[in-house]
């Protein structure tokens, strides 16, 4: 802890760090997010290696993303989100399958 123009300071140096400031009694701290997974963790780290990007920033720009996403779904009526589920499934179906059903029926279009 050390002191700065009056103030106390206390400095966490961590990967998820906190600053703390002390004044009079008075305790103000800095936003954080404390995230417990190491799966998250290392691919934070990945990243930030390979963008160059500092980890907080790249949370920022992933939940910028997910929540554009997020508002983009919302903003669907319900029939895009239908269509949108059909051509989801759509890409598992074999090329050139259909949904007809001629082989259930005669060729007067009774049941077989």
């Amino acid at each position: 802890m050390r002191a700065i123009s009056g103030l106390a300071v206390a400095i966490i140096d961590h990967p998820a760090y906190t600053i703390t400031i002390r004044k009079a009694g008075n305790v103000m701290s800095e936003p954080q997010l404390s995230i417990r997974s190491s799966k998250a963790r290392d691919l934070a780290h990945a990243l930030s290696r390979q963008t160059g990007q500092p980890i907080n920033r790249l949370v920022e720009v992933a939940l910028e993303r997910y929540e554009q996403e997020l508002r983009e779904k919302s903003s669907q009526t319900p029939a895009d989100a239908l269509w949108a589920l059909m051509a989801e499934g759509r890409r598992t179906v074999a090329a050139g399958t259909t949904s007809a059903h001629d082989d259930f029926y005669d060729e007067n279009g009774l049941p077989i």
